[in-house]
């Protein structure tokens, strides 16, 4: 009940709002209402409707010395005059001929005279428009006087209060089904999510999808109310003969852009079925090459070198086409694509997006390159730059590393396009990788001994191959010794930094056993006694417990 009584108190501010704009109105121009000047003739004339109760009788043609708008101000008046002056219900008409064309009489009194401009406006014989502009204003003043009558006023006021109560339900309903549709999206949703919230033990993606739609209830049903509230002042305005005008207006305003959005959905409805076939067909395309790429991808069809981790760009690629062709084949039917307005606003989207989006175009151009031209695939280890690690994403936009740190690194493709990429993944030949690390020995050690020491080193290391054997190449004459560079095969790229690690702790383990020291980085005297570390460690550190 208190929704009611809130819609009627809003009711009633809506007739207070309107009523005191009405008797302004009212009290500013005639009761008959003529209109402003209707269209411009030629030379400076204008020509203006007679307008009594709303309903328009005819047009008046006027000068520069007495414009349309006044002359059929001055008809409406003296037709209302006639009116009032008695409740006959017969009206005498008759016709003179003056001066100035054909005179019209009602009850005696003059209303208005045709002249040969108001002919020719017309396109009529003076004497047919002056019989038919006679028999205008008698059902004017008839309807006038009826329009008042005691039982017009009755049954006014018994079809203002069945709109009344027609509105009176209609809020109650309104109200009610809001109340409603409340519970009822309630309990739907929560059962729908219901699963999901016992999994992540939250309410909040339920109570947010179900304001959603309840916003979008509310929205409808309120905006059902405005217009109930709307027609029904239109509607109770329209009820009394002095209050029908203001009521013709308001339902224009409001009834002409309702009609005019219902016709122009009705007669888009042919292109709206075009619209659906082409979404149909280029779904069912797209769905389509899913599975033809699914197969491709399980190993059922095989294309030549396609490559299986093409498969899903290849995919998005060429389903990107289709939907622009979709959408150029669509362009032509979609609502207002022939306005000027949209055109302009196709070529202020299109300028945007080439002043805008040079670098992301250059990177998803780059995306493109680097995954179909093999240099790099998602598992290899690379190098670009400082950043080491093995490639997990391959994205139109950038391609994220996983660093031996296990750090995520977002690398744009257009960078990986335009820098040098080392691959520690790719095969090149059988022999695999091949890995490398330099110490220097004192020139005094017999070179034959350190090659078969470094050598003896990569044997031991794991993940280090022996055939094709590791050899030693002398890299440089330094000041206090020479560069003795191991060389050795590895297929396992991805573990290079364990197994350099493990590389180097062997060196030292064998230098140590042949008591060979190693001069790297320099040093600035020979000692008595060489600088070797023990080969045995009673495993305590100094200061522990």
């Amino acid at each position: 009940m208190s929704h009611i009584i809130r819609g009627l108190s809003c009711l009633g501010l809506c007739i207070a709002l309107l009523f005191p704009a009405t008797a302004r109105a009212q009290s500013t121009a005639p009761e008959n209402q003529a209109a402003e000047v209707a269209a411009s003739a030629d030379d400076g004339v204008f020509r203006a409707p007679v307008i009594v109760d709303g309903s328009e009788l005819f047009l008046v043609r006027g000068s520069t010395a007495l414009p349309g708008n006044e002359r059929a101000d001055m008809v409406a008046s003296r037709i209302v005059a006639v009116a009032v002056s008695n409740t006959s219900d017969n009206v005498d008409i008759t016709f003179s001929s003056v001066e100035l064309g054909e005179e019209i009489l009602a009850d005696g009194e003059m209303i208005t005279i045709v002249t040969h401009a108001d002919a020719e406006l017309e396109q009529l014989e003076p004497a047919v428009l002056t019989k038919l502009q006679g028999d205008a204003i008698r059902q004017a003043i008839l309807a006038y006087r009826t329009a008042r009558t005691k039982e017009a006023r009755l049954h006014s006021i018994v079809v203002v209060a069945a709109w009344t109560l027609a509105f009176i339900g209609l809020t109650s309903l309104i109200f009610w089904l809001r109340r409603r549709l409340k519970i009822l999206i309630n309990t739907l949703v929560h059962r729908h999510f219901a699963s999901v919230e016992s999994a992540t033990n939250s309410h909040v993606q339920a109570d947010a999808i179900a304001a959603l739609i309840r916003f979008g209830v509310n929205f409808v049903l309120f905006s059902i109310l405005f217009l109930g509230i709307y027609y029904y002042l239109s509607l109770i305005l329209l009820s009394f003969a002095e209050t029908r005008y203001v009521a013709q207006i308001l339902l224009t305003y409001v009834t002409k852009p309702v009609l005019n959005i219902l016709i122009g959905f009705f007669l888009y409805i042919p292109n709206l079925i075009t619209l659906a076939i082409i979404a149909f067909i280029t779904s069912y395309i797209i769905k389509g090459l899913r599975v033809f790429f699914d197969a491709v991808e399980a190993g059922t069809f095989v294309i030549g070198d396609f490559e299986r981790h093409w498969v899903n760009p290849t995919f998005n690629i060429v389903r990107v086409l289709l939907i622009l062709i979709a959408i150029v084949f669509a362009f032509p039917y979609m609502p207002g694509s022939d306005s000027a307005a949209f055109q302009g606003l196709t070529l202020l989207v299109g300028a945007m997006l080439s002043l805008g989006a040079n670098s992301v175009v250059s990177n998803i151009l780059s995306g493109l390159f680097v995954i179909y031209r093999r240099s790099t695939s998602i598992g290899d280890r690379i190098k670009i730059g400082e950043h080491t690690g093995d490639v997990v994403q391959i994205k139109l936009m950038e391609t994220h590393l996983k660093s031996i740190k296990n750090e995520l690194i977002s690398i744009p493709n257009a960078q990986l396009l335009n820098s040098e990429v080392v691959n520690y993944s790719k095969k090149i030949d059988g022999n695999g990788l091949l890995l490398h690390t330099t110490v220097g020995i004192g020139y005094e050690e017999t070179p034959a001994k350190i090659e078969a020491m470094l050598i003896e080193a990569a044997r031991r290391t794991k993940d280090l191959k022996t055939r094709p054997a590791p050899f030693v190449l002398w890299a440089g004459l330094a000041d206090y010794a020479i560069n003795y560079q191991i060389n050795a095969y590895t297929t396992r790229g991805t573990s290079i930094p364990r197994i350099k690690s493990d590389l180097h702790k062997h060196i030292v383990a064998v230098f140590n056993e042949n008591k060979v020291q190693i001069m790297t980085p320099s040093y600035i005297a020979d000692t008595e006694v060489p600088k070797i570390a023990e080969n045995e460690w009673d495993g305590e550190l100094a200061g522990g417990n």
